[in-house]
């Protein structure tokens, strides 16, 4: 909000003296006109008239002195004898005296209007800056925003200098903004009594200016130093502590606001540790069951057991125990990619080459050749975790092997229709299409589907989209025409390709 200093409009005084000499020449020119045509009553009105204009726009001392000039101009060119100050009746005398008695009178009353006037106006102002400072912080999103709002309203309501500081209020120790040296004995001890300083206070009145707390005892924010002040203004120190209350309601919800946050992010973290301890608990004891079940048959029973048995004990061990190693993977993946801060550790990749490592680790589980690949050649590098990247690709293709009994697809594309290039890698499947309800949900953490009688901890497809959005790319699902999936992760590619001779 940019406006001018709330304060009544003050021309310099000599403009003051030459609008009141204006207006007595042009009332003694009008009766000099007019001196045939009308009586000295007459001629005395326009005198009054001059009168009343200085006073309603010029100081009262100007108006008293027109008051009195007008008396005695009157006295000098209209009042027999002219030309000189002497009365030469005893009703002119009286004429002139009264006039002066009502030149006086309206001088003040029409002075007295006239600060009446401007204190109006000036009230108005004030309001009208309150509930504009009061929207702009209702919408102020950082402490910085408010100390910026709250400066230029003090700007604007006063003369100044101002000063506005938080004391330890934006997270940072020490003043925000620093304030002047001279000024922060004066902050400290305002902040620390709680109370307004300064003329008019009762506390410090020999100060030059106002030291105004931000905030209450025990939720102290800061506070404003406005200097340069008048001590009568009453109106103005009461304005000035209306701007602090509204400052400091700001910068005590900010931080209330930042608390609960802080506080919903803890519950938050807390709950989502529950969640997965509960999940990660129930998904480790199942197969760690079957792997000790089976494992306590083999050892104590191992002789008398016919070798089919023993085979499918053996199996059972080796699928649980493949699936823990898939299960821990994907956790420890999972909690990196979301909790640390280090950026991914990327080199220049080859889709070919990783898309081949994929698939001969998943042939010994695709034993029945589900799985076919389509790879163009010539497909650009990409920068990427290697390791990740696979780890995306074996999901997809794990999932897709675990609920879909019909033939996979891995197809790979770069696209160029967008504004850059894109990398597309799309897994398809003729499984049962997930429902739309249910599209989003599988992407989160410990989330099943209900669709077969797999077990899981729901953290595939959850880690899959950590990594596509580490990559600075996207991981979707749309329902696969003729029935089925279709997964697509799609991230940039980076037109600077290495040279030939470059890994």
């Amino acid at each position: 909000m940019k406006t001018s200093v709330i304060s009544p409009a003050n021309a310099t005084p000599w403009v003051h003296w030459a609008r009141g000499i204006s207006l007595l020449v042009a009332a003694t020119a009008a009766g000099w006109l007019l001196d045939s045509h009308v009586s000295l009553t007459s001629q005395a009105m326009f005198y009054v008239l001059a009168v009343v204009l200085v006073s309603y726009t010029s100081h009262w001392v100007v108006s008293v002195a027109c008051a009195l000039a007008a008396v005695t101009t009157l006295n000098f060119f209209f009042v027999p004898p002219r030309w000189t100050f002497e009365v030469d009746s005893q009703e002119h005398l009286i004429a002139l005296f009264t006039l002066l008695v009502v030149a006086l009178a309206i001088s003040h009353l029409t002075a007295k209007l006239r600060r009446k006037t401007e204190q109006a106006r000036l009230n108005a102002q004030r309001a009208h800056q309150l509930q504009a400072l009061a929207t702009d912080l209702a919408n102020a999103q950082h402490g910085s925003d408010v100390v910026n709002l709250g400066q230029h309203a003090l700007d604007a309501a006063f003369a100044g200098p101002s000063t506005l500081a938080c004391w330890q209020a934006l997270g940072e120790t020490g003043w925000t903004p620093p304030p002047p040296a001279d000024l922060q004995d004066g902050l400290h001890s305002c902040m620390r009594e709680a109370a307004a300083l300064g003329p008019g206070t009762g506390r410090w009145p020999g100060l030059n200016a106002w030291y105004l707390p931000l905030g209450q005892t025990g939720q102290m924010m800061g506070a404003v130093c406005i200097q340069h002040i008048d001590a009568a203004d009453e109106a103005g120190r009461e304005h000035a502590q209306a701007l602090c209350t509204l400052l400091a309601d700001a910068l005590l919800r900010l931080k209330l606001t930042t608390a609960m946050q802080a506080s919903q992010a803890e519950t938050h973290r807390q709950q989502d540790q529950s969640t997965f301890l509960a999940a990660i608990s129930h998904d480790l004891r199942t197969p760690l069951a079957a792997v000790v079940g089976a494992a306590s048959a083999l050892q104590s029973q191992g002789d008398r057991l016919s070798e089919q048995a023993r085979e499918r004990l053996l199996q059972s061990i080796v699928s649980e125990a493949t699936y823990l190693s898939t299960l821990t993977e994907n956790t420890l993946q999972l909690m990196q990619l979301t909790n640390a801060a280090q950026p991914l550790q990327r080199d220049w990749q080859s889709v070919e080459e990783l898309v081949g490592a994929v698939l001969a680790r998943l042939r010994l589980r695709d034993t029945d050749r589900r799985i076919t690949a389509r790879i163009p050649a010539g497909l650009p590098l990409v920068e990427a975790d290697a390791v990740l990247l696979a780890q995306l690709l074996t999901n997809l293709l794990d999932n897709a092997l675990k609920y879909s009994s019909g033939p996979v697809e891995l197809v790979a594309n770069a696209s160029t229709t967008s504004t850059a290039p894109v990398l597309q890698l799309s897994v398809k499947d003729r499984g049962e299409p997930i429902a739309p309800d249910q599209q989003q949900r599988i992407f989160q953490p410990y989330s099943r589907s209900d669709q077969s009688g797999q077990h899981g901890a729901g953290l595939g497809l959850a880690l899959c989209r950590a990594i596509a959005t580490a990559h600075g790319g996207s991981l979707t699902l749309h329902p696969r025409q003729g029935g089925g999936n279709t997964f697509t992760f799609a991230m940039p590619i980076n037109p600077n390709q290495p040279k030939g001779d470059e890994p």
